[in-house]
């Protein structure tokens, strides 16, 4: 049941977001979300203007949460390992919440409604962007461009994460410890780091998760 502390905007998404869990992105129609809150058609209409603003709004708030999961990542003296920290928690997110996480990249959505680009999905972009610079503040790594390379890693990790969604690789966590993990090693080695180096920051990451 929505919750009856919240206006009927927040109830609307909430009752919207509810649906896309448990039923996908085709049960998102202004009668099912309205009949969730017991109201008619025409208060999707009213505050949102009709569906695909209810969709923003979804959308909107899914990054809010995804946003809040990548900023519980630590600060320690390790931005490598807040990193990797970092990286899984945004697995964590997507594998928790997959249909709200095709919906918010545009992949899975009702006809006719695209994914728009707003303030809180760069928001969450820039998250990465910040860790990478700490990272290269460190002199471990080569002084890339930390905007592509936020682009390349964010990249990276989407990728195997939907290989994970779609049932390519088990959702067994040998996703994360034997391709994105050793990937992303890898890719920092490459860049100037020790292997030694950038496989202790792991460790101190995967200690920190288990925590």
């Amino acid at each position: 049941m929505a919750r009856v502390d919240l206006s009927p905007r927040d109830r609307l998404i909430e009752a919207g977001t509810r649906l896309l869990d448990s039923a996908g992105p085709e049960s998102l129609q202004a009668r099912k979300v309205a009949a969730e809150i017991g109201a008619s058609t025409m208060a999707v209409y009213t505050h949102f203007g009709g569906m695909n603003g209810l969709l923003e709004a979804i959308v909107s708030a899914a990054f809010e949460r995804f946003g809040a999961a990548l900023a519980s990542a630590p600060k320690t003296d390790d931005p490598m390992a807040d990193f990797f920290v970092m990286g899984h928690a945004y697995r964590q997110f997507a594998l928790a919440s997959p249909q709200r996480y095709r919906l918010m990249f545009g992949l899975a959505a009702p006809q006719k409604f695209h994914a728009p680009e707003m303030p809180v999905a760069t928001a969450t972009f820039n998250q990465l962007v910040t860790a990478v610079e700490r990272i290269v503040a460190t002199g471990r790594i080569r002084a890339d461009d930390t905007v592509e390379l936020a682009g390349r890693i964010w990249s990276m990790i989407h990728g195997v994460v939907l290989l994970e969604l779609v049932g390519t690789f088990e959702q067994d966590g040998r996703a994360l410890t034997h391709i994105l993990g050793p990937m992303t090693i890898d890719m920092f080695v490459g860049m100037g780091d020790t292997r030694e180096n950038a496989e202790l920051s792991l460790r101190r990451a995967a200690d920190a998760i288990r925590q």
